[in-house]
């Protein structure tokens, strides 16, 4: 054999153990890849072949399947009061993926997920009838806070406090997830363009600063820390208050309140603001952050079991900026989950039990898989001595103070308002914010409630956590204590 084509052998060898190795590297490396990508139409096609397991509330599926006319894709995923739900379900989309509960729990309601196989489907590889997803919510409580809401911009969480049950998840302005369901790519544009940002979670993903609410968080730390015995006790703040290290003095909303060294109980009825943002400065901010994480804030893996987006409490910083935390401004930012979850611990005597929208997961047969319900963790915040204390002072806010407008005939009620800067230099309109529990008189049934809305028709002047906020709470606290 010559020399040329001795090489040209050789080469044409090397090309062909080089296939051989690339499609090895493809099929037993690369292979899962390239089936679990979301580019992979397949995966599409065999996950609405069939129809989809449902997610339930208070017994009744809130999902459905229709089947589709022509393609290649058999089914569509339905929604029954969609708009209602959306930040509960999220969407599953033939074009457009999958979200919160649709998309964690997509392999159990497409039948793919393992826990539904028996022996015999495990050898033949058949896919399984699909599970459901059994949720928390209360469906009085929802349509409660969706209604109450209305046309505003804002969201609302409300919590069993001694289950950690979320009875309500609602974020206005919503949308109906049937309009993406088969890919209508029009209806995508519109919804992710339009500058309301209805698709976006504000109940579990927009943390924004709290205000005022977060003033129970700097009264817990001072009690517990006994910085003041009580919230009774007089405290050491002059007023007017200036900033430490600034020439900028602190007003409170009312000039004519009685905040000088005022008690924690009349500083939240007239949520002073000289009080927690001296009373923050005093802690210093370790203590009052270590307050913080314990209820909830910077945790980065917060799953309810839709991931939340991290509250903040900020580290690092100036006398001046401690201060305007303790008024929750600066870089103090929250969801209406976290704010929940201040009232639920309050209310729970200091314990905050893990909260969860997902009762269970069943098979097709309705045999649990998972029960969130029995798996319940929780942990002591503060002493029962301070929730108590908290709980009383939040009731003489309700009761006396900025919360009037969430009082229940029948019921105990504790909150507290808030009224957060937007904007630089506040040029924006206010967030009005309100935080709350109530207790019915009679059964004892409790509920733990917050609210958030970001933008209304009002007037500047008329934003309050009391005159906007707090009226939906009412309705969605009243909602969960008749159930």
């Amino acid at each position: 054999m010559n020399k040329t084509i001795r090489r040209a052998s050789v080469f044409t060898l090397l090309l062909v153990l080089a296939l051989l190795v690339r499609a090895t590297w493809v099929q037993f490396y690369e292979g899962q890849a390239l089936a679990d990508s979301k580019d992979n139409r397949r995966n599409a096609i065999e996950q609405y072949a069939y129809p989809l397991g449902n997610i339930i509330v208070a017994g009744d599926a809130i999902t459905g399947s229709a089947q589709t006319k022509g393609g290649d894709l058999k089914y569509k995923r339905t929604y029954t009061d969609g708009s209602l739900y959306s930040a509960v379900t999220g969407y599953s989309s033939q074009v457009f993926g999958a979200t919160q509960l649709e998309g964690i729990y997509k392999d159990l309601l497409d039948g793919t997920d393992n826990r539904l196989k028996n022996p015999l489907d495990t050898v033949t590889g058949k896919r399984a009838d699909p599970g459901d997803v059994v949720t928390t919510i209360d469906p009085a409580v929802q349509k409660a806070a969706y209604e109450a809401l209305g046309d505003k911009n804002g969201a609302a969480v409300a919590i069993d406090p001694k289950t950690g049950k979320i009875l309500g998840v609602v974020s206005t302005p919503s949308y109906d997830p049937s309009v993406i369901s088969a890919g209508d790519s029009d209806a995508w544009k519109k919804l992710t363009k339009d500058p309301e940002k209805p698709m976006t979670n504000r109940a579990l993903r927009q943390p924004l600063p709290p205000g005022s609410t977060f003033k129970l968080v700097v009264a817990a730390a001072a009690l517990e820390d006994g910085l003041y015995a009580s919230v009774d006790t007089k405290t050491d703040s002059e007023n007017p208050y200036t900033l430490p290290g600034t020439t900028r003095v602190l007003a409170n909303e009312s000039k004519s309140a009685p905040c000088e060294n005022a008690t924690i109980r009349v500083a939240l009825q007239y949520s002073c603001n000289n009080v927690f943002a001296k009373m923050a400065v005093d802690l210093g901010q370790d203590k009052v952050k270590a307050m913080a994480e314990k209820f909830g804030f910077n945790d980065k893996s917060q799953d309810v079991p839709v991931r939340a987006y991290e509250s903040v409490y900020p580290s690092d910083m100036e006398k001046s900026s401690t201060a305007l935390t303790g008024i929750g401004q600066f870089d103090v930012t929250a969801t209406p989950l976290q704010m929940a979850m201040v009232s639920a611990a309050i209310a729970n005597g200091g314990k905050l039990v893990s909260p969860h929208m997902v009762s269970q997961i069943s098979d097709a047969d309705g045999n649990v898989l998972e029960n969130y319900d029995d798996s319940t963790d929780s942990k002591e915040i503060v002493s029962s001595s301070t929730a108590e204390q908290l709980q009383s002072a939040m009731q003489t806010v309700v009761e006396e103070g900025t919360g009037t407008n969430a009082q229940i005939s029948g019921a105990t009620v504790g909150g507290k308002t808030g009224t957060a800067q937007h904007g630089e230099n506040n040029s924006k309109t206010p967030y009005a914010w309100f935080t709350s529990y109530a207790k019915d008189d009679s059964s004892g049934k409790e509920v733990a409630v917050a609210v958030l809305v970001e933008q209304s028709d009002a007037a500047r002047s008329e934003v309050s956590g009391n005159g906007l906020a707090a009226p939906v709470a009412k309705a969605m606290m009243r909602a969960a204590l008749q159930n």
